[in-house]
């Protein structure tokens, strides 16, 4: 699963300080991470250097996430670039899947949500004072109060819907032309996500569910989501769309399918490919 925990790493939450042997270094400009193309390659990969002061960068605050392969991995946020080098590449992450290898490609997604975290907590949302990093786990705490500071993790329910043959797919109105996907939304404070289910399907669509099935999930650093995929079977009503959240829902079929489906780095395109496999007819 994209973005899952790869084999080659072992993620940390306790703080170290870079030793002086080269590490893994997951640099971030805005929302871009640095990556660089190699020599006589069109290949990517994430820079390994001792220090991003070799790179001519300098950073904020240096994060160790873990260890890939036995080499740190440390995350931070540009905050000088005093050399661009013909090499330097700042991409998105959506860009780089499948130009950089997959394993590295979802620690870089970890990566971002740690830097990301740190970077929009710089102060305390309860008395105003400058936050610091806690030891010994991945926290912020503010010194004058006391109030802790923890990466904010949305969870997020995604469900594909099966009556029948037919399955329930609808389009968001920020949706690229003739996109559609399967319904999902936020869990709200207090609710288990059964129940995120049951009222986000009714809210959007107004139709009543049964027989709720995990599936999968996926962290989803955009910038800091957790999605959480189910199925679950058609029980009653007629689809009745909230046009302030749905442009439009339809049953679809595997011999009628809208014009574009989500692309392959989502877990709703591999929600939506284990229904088609399911009714016997695997996407191509």
């Amino acid at each position: 699963m994209i973005f899952s925990t790869p084999q080659k790493f072992t993620p940390a939450s306790k703080r170290i300080q870079p030793t002086g042997a080269k590490a893994l270094w997951f640099i971030f400009k805005n929302n871009e991470l640095l990556v660089i193309k190699k020599v006589k390659s069109e290949e990517l990969e994430i820079p390994s250097v001792t220090n991003p002061n070799e790179l001519g960068i300098k950073t904020g605050t240096q994060q160790f996430i873990g260890h890939y392969n036995e080499q740190a991995c440390y995350t931070a946020v540009a905050t000088e670039i005093m050399t661009e080098r013909d090499s330097f590449i700042w991409s998105g992450l959506r860009s780089l899947f499948g130009k950089l290898n997959d394993e590295l490609f979802s620690v870089s997604g970890r990566a971002y949500q740690i830097a990301d975290w740190h970077r929009s907590h710089q102060y305390c949302g309860r008395c105003g004072t400058q936050n610091t990093l806690q030891e010994g786990e991945r926290c912020l705490v503010c010194p004058s109060c006391g109030q802790l500071h923890y990466p904010r993790v949305s969870p997020a329910i995604m469900v594909m819907i099966q009556k029948n043959e037919e399955f329930l797919l609808a389009r968001s109105p920020h949706f690229i032309p003739g996109m559609y996907s399967a319904l999902a939304g936020f869990s709200e404070p207090g609710e288990t996500l059964e129940e995120t289910v049951h009222r986000e399907v009714f809210e959007e669509v107004g139709i009543r569910i049964k027989n709720i099935r995990y599936f999968a999930s996926q962290p989803w650093p955009f910038p800091h989501s957790l999605m959480i995929a189910f199925h679950a079977d058609y029980e009653s009503g007629e689809i009745n769309i909230d046009p302030n959240e749905i442009e439009d829902a339809n049953w679809f079929n595997i011999d009628q399918l809208p014009d574009r489906l989500p692309g392959l780095i989502s877990i709703s395109r591999k929600l939506i490919d284990a229904t088609l496999r399911d009714l016997k007819s695997p996407l191509s």
